[in-house]
């Protein structure tokens, strides 16, 4: 079972998840983080570090992101990998929380 970015990691893109992870599977896209679900272990790190909680167990991802899923290991192909903490995005903090901002997800 790997892990999920969900809808709230779009246009905050924090990277605290991206320092603990031992295997480098977090991906970049220009206003979000995906996660390969072939080379995540599993481990939860993550989900503790992301100050968006918008990391989920694929068994616990809410109904309404269940896309999240397919998107994440859809992108994770093309998106270069993530191995070290970047700054947020400029306005990260007025996008935290807002629902609904799947249309806002640049590819």
């Amino acid at each position: 079972m790997a892990y999920v970015v969900t809808e709230n990691c779009i246009k905050c893109k924090y990277t605290d998840c991206v320092d603990v992870c031992p295997v480098d599977c977090f991906h970049e896209g220009p206003n979000f983080l995906v996660i390969d679900p072939e080379e995540c272990i599993d481990c939860t790190l993550c989900v503790a570090e992301c100050p968006a909680s918008a990391i989920f167990a694929e068994d616990d991802v809410p109904d309404s992101m269940i896309s999240f899923i397919e998107l994440n290991a859809e992108l994770s192909k093309t998106w270069p990998v993530i191995t070290e903490r970047k700054e947020p995005l400029d306005d990260a903090d007025a996008w935290n929380g807002v629902a609904d901002k799947a249309d806002k997800l640049e590819r």
